[in-house]
């Protein structure tokens, strides 16, 4: 079975001789496939195979040998080695509180000052490790803080944290993460929910020319047939099955180009051919005037959406608890052993319950690393650790405040130069709120905030309460903490529930909005306000 039904015969035709890089006339082209190769029904299948009906018996048979008993989306976490046969509950504590103390003592020299402060760490530290340890989890800390160790150890910059994963304590303890969640007022839940289920996720950056290094340390440690990097699926948009479909018609490359030209480019969003023709009169009117362009559309439609190739993830790596074949298909484009991938994209890798780990790579690091070294060789007395660097150094604010930023991670491009000149950036709070709000849709609060910060807009909170939450970024909601902390004082949610709110407004997940809504206005009703 090639295709679902006989009329998709030609559109499947047509791409095969894409794949080929044939044109569909072309009378080299090998031609493997006939029209009878759709999905047939029972009663067709029964006729082919009137002559032998146990054939058709047998089918019945097979598909009831065929089972597969508790593997899917159970995970499937590789088994980290602990010392002299420790649990791993144990291990993670014991780590976690040796590597608090070290944190704590770094934060507060004077000891008499880290004991006034301990108390709300303790508490937050054993909050995580009761939900870690209850979902099942201590295993995923203790490989990923392990790998990270070993490249800190070993000349591979390592970055900070970020994401969710920064509004862990027990992170930032085992030196998976490097700054305080309690300081920035960061939230567990939003990286672990005990009220959703599902893998917790590190993106983890390492300098981009020893990222390997990493990697192969994972595969020694694990084994190297448990190790792998995970496929990605590159499909065919609609600007690409236009121009490829309009090759194998053999259409002149100007004239499919000038039709592909006319589908409009949005940033965070999928235009497909029918929004193109719905939203994009002129794209319209060149397939309605014209029977080539017309022929294209015909057959690009059924193929659009389809895979086109397959890449390599630029920085997803899965572990097995053993050899990768018991676990998920493979995939090898050349031969060499280093380039077999996992044939599950991201997403299927999690749906089977299997770990990845993100190893992304990132030349920021590799400069600083470069930095760290010219400084101690400029200064051999003392050794530079870019941890101790204030954030309050009002030169550094300076050169923010000129746009001086040309290779300064997420500040070097022309808008974002353009954005720090007019907001005056001087202290560190503002440089965050900038870099989350460059983004399509929250842009728009840009002016709003720079208005409020120089006090030329009045700062309004809806509601009294709000105030705490939204006094750090002038009353605008910028961060996803934010919502979450609204959702929890004005709404009644629990922190678990304010995540699943926050995921579904992230996700665009309508139904859920709808239900959350009514939580929210219920919840908010029951404190004094009105709908």
């Amino acid at each position: 079975i090639q295709f679902l039904k006989p009329e998709d015969f030609e559109a499947h035709e047509v791409r095969c001789s894409i794949a080929e890089g044939y044109t569909l006339q072309d009378p080299r082209r090998v031609k493997r496939y006939t029209p009878e190769q759709y999905l047939k029904s029972e009663a067709e299948m029964c006729e082919l195979f009137a002559d032998i009906p146990a054939a058709i018996e047998n089918t019945v048979e097979i598909a009831k040998r065929c089972n597969l008993d508790g593997v899917l989306s159970k995970p499937q976490l590789p088994l980290f080695p602990t010392p002299d046969g420790m649990s791993l509950d144990d291990y993670i504590d014991q780590l976690s509180k040796e590597g608090l103390q070290k944190r704590l003592e770094f934060l507060y020299p004077d000891p008499k000052v880290l004991e006034e402060r301990r108390p709300p760490y303790d508490k937050r530290l054993e909050y995580e490790l009761g939900i870690i340890k209850g979902m099942k989890f201590p295993g995923y800390f203790l490989i990923v803080q392990d790998f990270i160790n070993w490249s800190k150890t070993h000349g591979v910059p390592v970055g900070p944290g970020r994401g969710s994963g920064a509004g862990s304590l027990v992170a930032y303890s085992l030196g998976i993460t490097d700054l305080d969640p309690l300081h920035f007022d960061l939230l567990f839940e939003r990286f672990l929910n005990p009220e959703r289920v599902s893998m917790p996720d590190f993106d983890v950056d390492f300098c981009q020319y020893n990222r390997d290094r990493t990697i192969d340390y994972v595969k020694r440690t694990y084994g190297v047939d448990a190790v792998s990097q995970i496929a990605t699926f590159g499909t065919l948009g609609a600007k690409a099955v236009v121009r490829d479909v309009g090759r194998a018609l053999d259409v002149p490359y100007m004239k499919t180009d000038a039709l592909a030209k006319l589908i409009p480019m949005q940033p965070g969003r999928n235009i497909s051919l029918d929004d193109a023709i719905a939203e994009v009169p002129e794209f319209k009117e060149a397939i309605e005037r014209d029977d080539e362009y017309k022929e294209i559309i015909r057959l690009a439609k059924p193929l659009e959406g389809l895979t086109r190739n397959l890449g390599m993830h630029a920085g997803g790596v899965l572990i097995a608890p053993g050899k990768l074949t018991d676990f998920c298909p493979l995939y090898n484009s050349d031969g060499r052993p280093e380039n077999t991938i996992s044939q599950f994209d991201k997403k299927d890798v999690e749906n089977v319950g299997l770990v990845k780990f993100d190893f992304l790579g990132l030349t920021t690091l590799s400069i600083l690393a470069k930095a760290v070294e010219l400084i101690d060789k400029l200064y051999p007395e003392q050794h530079f650790e870019l941890e101790r660097i204030p954030v309050d150094d009002a030169a550094t604010y300076e050169l923010f405040q000129q746009a001086n930023t040309a290779a300064v991670f997420q500040f070097e491009s022309d808008g974002m130069r353009g954005l720090l000149k007019q907001a005056r950036p001087d202290r560190l709070e503002d440089l965050v709120a900038l870099n989350a709000l460059y983004r399509p849709g929250p842009m728009d609060l840009i002016p709003s905030y720079i208005d409020r910060k120089f006090g030329r807009e009045k700062v309004e909170y809806l509601d009294d309460r709000m105030e705490p939450v939204l006094k750090e970024t002038y009353g605008i909601m910028v961060y996803q903490e934010q919502v979450m902390r609204v959702a929890q004082v004005v709404g009644g949610y629990s922190l678990g529930g304010a995540d699943l709110l926050r995921r579904a407004m992230g996700k665009k997940n309508v139904e859920e909005m709808k239900r959350q809504r009514a939580v929210f206005i219920k919840g908010a009703g029951e404190r004094g306000v009105k709908e």
